[in-house]
């Protein structure tokens, strides 16, 4: 686990994080985009970029789920 300090997040991917812990399981981008209100495009960039910093991950293709990182993130 890391701490808060390299991992600055923008007001959407917060978003993107807070709908993930909600739904609470593998979601899609739809599911996503429902939750945040955001547009599809803006969710799959903002899901890229949580992966790579790791506070996303792909459990299943097309679904995602946050990670034990991405909640601390999200707590920061």
């Amino acid at each position: 686990m890391s701490g808060c300090g390299s991992k600055e997040l923008s007001g959407e991917h917060k978003q993107v994080l807070e709908a993930l812990v909600k739904i609470a399981g593998p979601c899609g981008n739809k599911d996503i985009v429902e939750a945040t209100g955001l547009d599809k495009k803006v969710v799959s960039s903002k899901i890229t970029s949580l992966k790579k910093k790791g506070l996303v991950d792909s459990p299943v293709r097309c679904k995602y789920s946050i990670t034990e990182d991405g909640q601390v993130a999200l707590k920061c």
